[in-house]
């Protein structure tokens, strides 16, 4: 007879149920069916869910059980069911890319990151849902998405985040111990926030993006939601690595060893206070407030700055609209764009590629711009502190194009516009859990300089040591 998970072991942490499973409290076998289980009655109700890998994933497990009687271990991962956004390639399995157009698309190999994480002994259990393209061509409704919207475990009537919202969702309400989500300009960021998980988006090129749907060659990041800033870092040094296949990979592999990183007190943390007292939405900022004082209490240098002052939002637009319409290029001109659940994101690719060579180029020229300012202003500081969003979830019929709060020109002398400054830049950033104000998550935001990922999850797993956010579960 098959042991019955608790259902506590959903939400544990990496090491934690790795540990059980090696100590032989369940077989990979039990684990992975019970997720399994979980993931294809639950995933619909929030729908998280485009595809299960049931028949993969239960072989995979039969195979780690076959390792475990051998005593072939082979680090944390090994036997935990994970999931990944639909964007990834799975040999043999529908990749939808969450857009109607590609409903019956396969591929007959696996993406770069998911053949690490199987060498790492990792099983997925499932294709987790988002917006369709990745956003591309910008979208107004939350419905814009094959499966449907983004539901959020903590309140069904409210949004996920976007794009990676089925990765967001299914980490939250503990369908998959972590799962693989993408980001261009906030798609990895806005889920983990929204949803109350961790979420890590690593330097620019340092995960391959081989297998990975293409909407900004540019900009693409592939990274990590899930329970711990610890989480984080045990699976971002199994998906890292130089890769060929992908041009933009920066050549680079990544040994998690926070236990390096310089002492707190040495540590300047950049941070503005107008973001936590006025720009952030009134109901968040007690809760914000509170986190701060979270951060000083562990010894840091906290530095007041803002942000150098450049069209951030606009410069980003420009260049993901441009890579965005000529990846689409095909559907675009060939009219099964229409078959897309957004009007506004039909008519914005439409539009990308009416963007005028010297617009695009452009925009280039002042990210180079940017990424000058960024690097001059992280050589005063080393790490940039600021709401991972500065709201809660919206509902599901809010209009996503809509100006968030406190997007004036007062206010952009803080942080507002640090998630487009961070991929422009392409730094690495940390969201962390951070509040529940009226039930619903908030998070912050860690972002350092390129390749400096062990800085950010140091300080995210000192804070989360700290605090009980990230253990936090949404109601039943």
């Amino acid at each position: 007879m098959a042991a019955a998970i608790p259902d506590e072991y959903f939400f544990l942490t990496i090491p934690e149920l790795n540990k059980k499973w090696r100590a032989k409290e369940f077989s990979a076998l039990e684990l992975t069916t019970a997720w399994c289980d979980r993931l294809e009655k639950l995933g619909p109700r929030y729908n998280a869910l485009a595809v299960t890998m049931r028949t993969s994933a239960l072989k995979k497990a039969k195979r780690a059980d076959d390792d475990r009687k051998r005593d072939r271990l082979r680090g944390p991962l090994q036997a935990i069911p994970f999931g990944a956004k639909d964007l990834l390639a799975a040999a043999g399995e529908p990749t939808t890319w969450g857009a109607r157009p590609f409903a019956g698309q396969v591929f007959d190999f696996d993406a770069t990151a998911l053949q690490k994480l199987d060498k790492a002994g990792a099983i997925l259990t499932g294709k987790l849902s988002m917006v369709e393209l990745a956003g591309g061509g910008g979208y107004r409704y939350a419905a814009a998405s094959l499966q449907g919207p983004g539901l959020n475990p903590w309140d069904r009537t409210r949004w996920s985040g976007g794009s990676s919202s089925g990765s967001g969702s299914a980490v939250a309400a503990g369908l998959a111990a972590f799962a693989l989500g993408s980001e261009t300009r906030g798609s990895i960021i806005s889920p983990s926030a929204f949803c109350g998980v961790t979420g890590l988006r690593p330097t620019y090129g340092l995960v391959s993006r081989h297998g990975a749907m293409a909407l900004s060659w540019t900009l693409d990041k592939i990274g990590v939601l899930a329970r711990s800033a610890d989480d984080c870092g045990i699976v971002l040094q199994a998906i890292a690595d130089a890769d060929n296949q992908d041009p933009g990979s920066a050549g680079k592999s990544f040994y998690y060893a926070p236990q390096y990183t310089r002492k707190a007190s040495e540590i300047r943390v950049g941070f503005s206070p107008i973001d936590f007292s006025e720009t952030a939405e009134e109901s968040t900022r007690a809760d914000f407030l509170k986190a701060l004082d979270v951060f000083r209490a562990m010894g840091v240098k906290m530095v007041e700055t803002k942000l150098p002052d450049h069209p951030y939002t606009l410069i980003a637009s420009t260049i993901i609209a441009a890579e965005g319409a000529s990846a689409f290029e095909e559907i675009i001109r060939n009219g099964r764009v229409d078959q897309l659940a957004d009007q506004k994101q039909i008519a914005g690719l439409k539009a990308g590629l009416e963007i005028p060579a010297r617009d695009y180029l452009k925009a280039m020229r002042l990210r180079r711009i940017i990424q000058e300012s960024m690097a001059k202003l992280f050589s005063d500081i080393d790490v940039l502190l600021a709401p991972s969003a500065f709201r809660v979830a919206p509902k599901l019929s809010a209009a996503l194009d809509q100006a968030p709060p406190g997007s004036d020109v007062h206010a952009r002398r803080g942080m507002l516009d640090l998630v487009a400054a961070g991929n422009l830049a392409g730094l690495p950033a940390l969201s962390l859990p951070c509040g529940l104000p009226a039930g619903l998550p908030i998070g912050l935001s860690l972002v350092s300089r390129p390749f400096t990922e062990n800085l950010i999850l140091a300080l995210g797993t000192e804070f989360q040591k700290q605090t009980d956010w990230h253990r936090r579960r949404p109601p039943a």
